[in-house]
Formats: structure tokens, C-alpha cells, sequence
């Protein structure tokens, strides 16, 4: 009986701090932040020319479906790409405040537009440039690729 008692208590104060915003479940910001590094962290790559795109857009599974018109891989470090998060906070697109800028090394791949999935085609572009990366989280980490 005082079992049930301290695990109905412990579920109630949890309760509370959920909806007081003290205890965030981090299990979508994970699954955003894993999805964002699938789809554009590429620290071992030089990229570069069409064939790495061609190859890496397949790989990451974005020409399954549909072929996805635009791509930013980025070669750098993990920990350089999260450490842009430390920067001054600006606008995204979506008119959000939780984006950041930074400059890293990055190829460009972009969908030739004649191309069908599976076998999707694409033109590489490779730079070292501006970002806009979005953030969320304590610790904050890259959960979109804004710019």
C-alpha cells in the first residue's frame, strides 16, 4: 500500500513538472537532431563533385521516395557544427529565433531535374560559406538545416 502511495506521488510530481516546463522529454529533439546529422553532417568527406552527391543522397536515404531537390552536406566536426548553437540567436525562415550562423566547409548538391527515384541525379557544388543552422534543447543541439 505505501508502494502504491510513493509511485502515485512520484507520478503526480512528474506530472507537475511536465507541465511546468521544468522536465522536457528529449526523445523528439534526439529523433530531430539524429535525423539532422543523417541528412547533412559529413565530417570524413571532401565531397566536392557530382558523383559524391549522387552516391551520398542515396546513402543518407533521401532519393527513396522522391528525389529531394536540395542537399548541404557538411564536412566538419560534430562538435564544430554544435558549437555554432553557442552563437548569437537569429531569425529562420519560418520567423522562429532559434537559429544560428557560422562558416564551415560544405558541398551543395542540387537535383538535375531529370532525373526519377530511385535513381536520382544530382550536380555538386562545394564551398566554404555561411550556415544558418536551427537549434533547440539544453543542451542545445542542430535539430534543422535552415540556409
Amino acid at each position: 500500500m505505501a508502494l502504491q502511495r510513493t509511485r502515485s506521488l512520484l507520478l503526480l510530481l512528474l506530472l507537475t513538472l511536465l507541465g511546468l516546463g521544468l522536465v522536457q522529454p528529449s526523445y523528439g529533439q534526439d529523433r530531430m537532431y539524429q535525423r539532422f546529422l543523417r541528412q547533412h553532417v559529413d565530417p570524413e568527406g571532401t565531397g566536392g563533385n557530382d558523383t559524391y552527391c549522387n552516391l551520398m543522397m542515396q546513402r543518407r536515404k533521401m532519393t527513396t521516395r522522391q528525389c529531394k531537390r536540395f542537399n548541404t552536406f557538411v564536412h566538419e566536426d560534430i562538435w564544430n557544427i554544435r558549437s555554432i548553437c553557442s552563437t548569437t540567436n537569429i531569425q529562420c525562415k519560418n520567423g522562429k529565433m532559434n537559429c544560428h550562423e557560422g562558416v564551415v566547409k560544405v558541398t551543395d548538391c542540387r537535383e538535375t531535374g531529370s532525373s526519377r527515384a530511385p535513381n536520382c541525379r544530382y550536380r555538386a557544388s562545394a564551398s566554404t560559406r555561411h550556415v544558418v543552422i536551427a537549434c533547440e534543447g539544453d543542451p542545445q543541439l542542430p535539430v534543422h538545416f535552415d540556409r
